[in-house]
């Protein structure tokens, strides 16, 4: 015997599950049997393809036993009251003592750490996280005070067994027989988990998640008959097994014959999602390259959608042999929220990982399914609300794929929506065009950090002030994506936060009020010197003294904050273009004014203010103090 700990994070985690996420206890038995069903996947597939498991004999099938059904299996097993058992067996590719200490002791993924902070408290949405993770298996100890584990690797003649009480330790032995390959997981139930020794609610919680499994699921139970009458009468006991799931390849059935109903169950088990999808995609190809696809569009946006290393949602099989769950090139990474199933006539059983990234029928496929997802999108938006409540979680893979799917970039932009300083909720590029004055001649946005903060900016005075329409955008992606687009079909795309955004909006009275404070620009330019790129006479203002814009060709402040926040630390100072209202009480009065001290304290203020307003940190902090005690005490 080889006694072992958990890693950290698995007590960390069984801690939180044993105490405060599984309210929804059964499914401990969906995880169970959707690992079993993962490690017959692995299995046929080596018996396809791999010479050394050719000849292996193969009859894939799961076997869940309860009550006195156990006897069958009551030689894997320490004696005790079997009414408290349960079991879930299968012939998969089984593990090994190596695979037991890996695969039941730790957590093999890089992600762990962001996983278990990402836990919230809220048992429905922490229990849809453990299944996302691969880790349910450790939600059996919400219902067992013991679980064994054993388990014959497939091509090994040593069968190996796993127990463990959850309280951070657990045992490996070599001393464990097994006829033949696989895994059966022991279950000796606690008072919690006493309720699931009954052949009903075994039944219902199968059906309920694990219908749509694709091998045979057998739940063995134990019927008592009468035989014979009055005194000659026996109860005769008899073992009993059925099948219990449809066992079918779910997306290979005809659309007609499938409810709603049934698609969002199947989602349910192949995504360990608690909410139904917002949408399903069933395709099915025929002629030259022959595939069927189902894709589903989640409610909610995964939790490690911004990682770099999410899991992939596609499970790609091969005549309906499954082949690989984790490659991420079965779609483009801006669609990896997409859930769901590729399964192809045409390829290779025994393709490799390298060929599946180069192969010419695998990108086809890939390439029609991008367009048929885009293309239900583009549907979906038909129903604004639906289309709003996907948008509030997937708006930064959509912009994502602007940036980086050219061909399918006019699709995409149909699909972006911002929020407007005209519109209520969401609008798109079509509908500002179809709003824009005639007279106009750009489609104007604004980016930034906050919303509101957006909508309180100086920079959107003149634009309000002449009735016309700004995109808000304040996630920062819309940095790095909306200036890569430059048009939306004829239009020019203008940010209103760099200088020559506001030559649309000026006239001749803006003309003559540059000139009329061109010494004033000369002495303020003179005072900030090179803190400055340059200092100009504001079309965009109205209310505001002053305000910063970038240059035409330099990094706007948001962006010089997201490069920074990407680790660019060794960036050149970029100067910024401060712009003084004309109009303003304050300057008319330093246009007036002879006091060079009060122009420099005043010109310094302006730029001060403006950088505040766009988040900048002053270098200076102590001499804006200085310089406005100095102003608010000459005007009382």
């Amino acid at each position: 015997m080889s006694e072992h700990k958990f890693k950290t994070e698995v007590n960390q985690l069984l801690h939180l599950i044993i105490h405060s996420l599984y309210s929804n206890t059964e499914i401990f038995l969906r995880e169970l049997i959707s690992n079993s069903s993962d490690a017959l996947d692995k299995l046929k597939y080596l018996t396809l393809t791999d010479d050394k498991y050719r000849n292996l004999q193969f009859d894939p099938r799961i076997d869940v036993y309860f009550g006195k059904a156990i006897r069958k299996i009551i030689t894997l097993t320490d004696a005790g009251d079997k009414q408290k058992i349960i079991s879930v067996s299968d012939n998969g590719i089984g593990m090994n003592a190596g695979d037991m200490e890996m695969d039941l002791g730790t957590i093999a993924k890089s992600g762990t750490q962001d996983f278990i902070k990402a836990l919230t408290g809220d048992a429905k949405k922490d229990s849809n996280l453990i299944g996302e993770f691969g880790v349910g298996f450790y939600s059996t100890f919400m219902v067992a005070e013991k679980v064994e584990v054993i388990s014959r690797k497939a091509g090994e003649e040593n069968a190996y067994k796993w127990t463990s009480d959850g309280k951070g330790n657990f045992d490996i032995t070599d001393d464990a027989s097994r006829e033949d390959n696989g895994t059966t997981v022991i279950l000796h139930l606690n008072e919690n988990g006493e309720e699931f020794s009954d052949r009903w609610r075994l039944d219902g919680i199968i059906k309920k998640y694990s219908n749509h499994i694709p091998f045979p699921i057998f739940l063995h139970y134990e019927e008592t008959r009468s035989e014979g009458e009055g005194a000659g009468k026996k109860e005769i006991k008899e073992q009993k097994e059925e099948q219990v799931n449809a066992a079918s390849a779910f997306w290979r059935r005809p659309k007609s014959e499938l409810k709603d109903d049934d698609y969002r169950e199947f989602y349910k088990s192949i995504s360990h999602d608690m909410d139904d999808p917002l949408l399903h995609i069933h395709t099915k190809a025929e002629g030259k390259i022959e595939y069927t696809t189902l894709f589903y569009i989640p409610k909610k946006a995964p939790v490690d959608l911004s990682w770099a290393d999410y899991v992939p949602g596609i499970k790609l099989y091969i005549k309906r042999v499954f082949i690989t769950d984790d490659d991420k090139e079965l779609l483009p990474r801006y669609l990896r929220f997409v859930r769901g199933i590729i399964d192809s006539e045409d390829l290779p059983l025994n393709i490799s990982r390298e060929m599946l990234q180069h192969n010419r029928i695998l990108a086809s496929i890939k390439n029609a399914s991008v367009k048929k997802i885009l293309g239900e999108l583009q549907d979906l938006k038909k129903d604004k609300e639906k289309y709003d409540e996907f948008y509030m979680e997937f708006s930064r893979p959509l912009k994502e794929g602007v940036y980086q799917d050219f061909n399918s970039r006019d699709t995409l932009l149909e699909l972006l929506q911002f929020k407007s300083t005209k519109e209520e909720g969401f609008s798109g590029f079509a509908g500002y065009k179809e709003r824009m004055k005639p007279e106009q001649k750009a489609i104007y946005y604004i980016t930034g950090e906050k919303e509101q903060n957006l909508r309180n900016s100086p920079l959107l005075e003149a634009y309000k002030e002449k009735d016309i329409e700004v995109f808000i955008m304040d996630e920062d992606i819309d940095e790095i994506v909306i200036p890569s687009i430059g048009k939306y079909k004829d239009v020019e795309l203008k940010p209103v936060n760099r200088s020559d955004a506001a030559d649309d909006l000026k006239t001749d009275e803006d003309k003559k009020s540059e000139k009329k404070i061109g010494p004033l620009i000369k002495k303020i330019k003179k005072v900030l010197g090179d803190e400055v790129k340059d200092v100009r006479a504001s079309a965009r203002l109205s209310d505001s003294p002053s305000c910063i814009v970038a240059d035409e060709d330099d990094p706007t402040v948001q962006m010089q904050h997201l490069l920074k926040s990407m680790g660019q630390t060794d960036m050149p100072e970029v100067k910024p273009i401060l712009e003084i209202n004309p109009g303003h009480e304050i300057v008319q009065k330093l246009v007036d004014s002879d006091n060079d001290e009060a122009t420099e304290d005043a010109g310094r203020l302006l730029l001060e203010q403006a950088l505040l307003l766009e988040g900048v940190q002053l270098k200076d902090p102590s001499g804006f103090v200085k310089r406005l005690n100095k102003v608010l005490t000459k005007s009382l």
